[in-house]
């Protein structure tokens, strides 16, 4: 399927620079670039967070699919239950061209469980957010179907063709693993997970440094990211994390969109927990915030704690025992709190705290201008410790956009040891596609 971070989350993978583009069809060409760049985000209309970690437009063609070239192998001896399984996903497929293409959402629902169902129309209210015109399914090759019972896998490798209304095109080939379950005698998809979009990969990049007012000291560009910004730390089995920011106020005057939250895992493995708050700015200049959770590779979902620019909020993920994580969000300014407990299966691998340009589709959503965010109290319990950012040697992130220059910088932590703030820069910030979903 065409995924969306849902997403994101996604969720949220730090990427090193993209290369230069080198064919119309890859990378992220200038004429694009300046086109989605004057592109409203039709966000409020979203249910859920934008995997904005890269948001796509639209109404699309329905196009025929050539037969693709299929080279199955299969775990099932039911010859039958692998046709009807094959049948389905391909059936999935065409039916989210055509309700993009019509605008017809209910077209998905033969195909999908409910939940899935409500992520496909979460991801083309994406794509229809970031420009793009059209999509189609250029080439499906089947991998593995297994069956057991009422529940099947199967595994595809998928390439997709976006079409912007600039006329620029862009390919993106992922391996898809779908879920499946037998609803009253039909196969539903219950899930689509792209596991090689999700792996984050910081990198060492030569960003500049912010052209704006830093009130702290700048850190070094040591790591760049295509959509992260802050500070990650590794080495260790982290079971906790916590900060508190103050949700920033954001310009209206252009369209894009913040997230701000902390994480576990995700760092250098395909797993995040994460929570935090965002902001969406729309075509009309309407500023709209909300909390969310996320756990990759679901999608994110809003929660019911109000946020307000400037509001100062906490938030704190920590392992209770085995797959059990509590989520504990309070808003400080309105003593609102929610807390929920989760099943959730972590590496416990690192731990983040981030200022994030969110993603949905395949492509990132521009940053809005949210000016300066400060982190306190940003901490983590790493092999039973609870630890300061400082003294885990958390490392800076600076987000960078496709020209290398940073837009989004952390300071040097301070002299406490937890407190640090991340600066947006006067850098352009355009929407981006190819690449990661959701959540770096």
């Amino acid at each position: 399927m065409f995924e969306g971070d849902p997403t994101a989350t996604t969720p949220m993978s730090p990427l090193t620079p993209p290369p230069p583009p080198i064919r119309k069809s890859s990378g992220i060409p200038a004429g694009r670039l300046v086109a989605l760049g004057l592109l409203a985000f039709a966000l409020a209309a979203l249910s859920g967070r934008v995997d904005l970690g890269s948001l796509v437009s639209t109404a699309r063609t329905y196009v025929d699919r050539a037969a693709p070239a299929i080279q199955t192998t299969t775990s099932s001896s039911d010859t039958a239950a692998v046709a009807a399984v094959k049948d389905v996903v391909q059936r999935a497929n065409e039916a989210q061209v055509q309700a993009y293409a019509r605008n017809d959402p209910t077209l998905m629902r033969a195909t999908a469980t409910t939940s899935y169902y409500q992520e496909l129309v979460q991801t083309n209210q994406g794509l229809q957010a970031s420009g793009a015109q059209s999509i189609a399914l250029v080439n499906l090759e089947w991998v593995d179907v297994t069956i057991s019972g009422t529940n099947a896998d199967a595994v595809t490798n998928e390439t997709w063709r976006t079409t912007y209304s600039d006329g620029s095109v862009a390919d993106s080939t992922d391996r898809n693993e779908y879920t499946l379950v037998l609803q009253a005698g039909a196969w539903k998809i219950s899930a689509d997970v792209q596991p090689n979009t999700q792996v984050i990969s910081p990198g060492t990049g030569t960003g500049t440094a912010p052209s704006v007012t830093q009130p702290g000291t700048p850190a070094s560009v040591t790591s760049s990211s295509s959509n992260w910004s802050g500070y990650a730390a590794n080495g260790g089995t982290f079971t906790s994390v916590t900060a508190t920011w103050t949700v920033p106020t954001v310009s209206t005057t252009s369209s894009g969109a913040d997230a701000t939250w902390v994480g576990i895992g995700g760092l250098t493995s395909s797993d995040l927990i994460q929570a935090g708050t965002q902001a969406m700015v729309d075509g009309s200049g309407t500023a709209e915030y909300s909390s969310w959770i996320e756990m990759l590779p679901q999608s994110s979902r809003n929660v019911p704690l109000s946020v307000s620019a400037g509001d100062s909020v906490t938030v704190t993920i920590t392992q209770q025992s085995g797959n059990d994580w509590l989520i504990s969000m309070k808003n400080n300014t309105t003593n609102g709190t929610y807390n929920v407990t989760v099943q959730y299966s972590s590496s416990n691998s690192s731990a983040e705290w981030v200022q994030e340009a969110p993603s949905i589709g395949r492509g990132l959503v521009a940053l809005d201008q949210f000016g300066t965010v400060p982190f306190s109290g940003a901490s983590a319990v790493r092999d039973g410790k609870t630890m300061s950012v400082s003294a885990l040697g958390a490392k800076a992130i600076t987000m960078i956009n496709g020209q290398g220059q940073a837009i989004a910088q952390p300071s040097t932590i301070a002299s406490d040891g937890s407190s640090f703030t991340i600066a947006r820069t006067d850098a352009t910030s355009s929407p981006q596609t190819g690449g990661r979903r959701r959540r770096p």
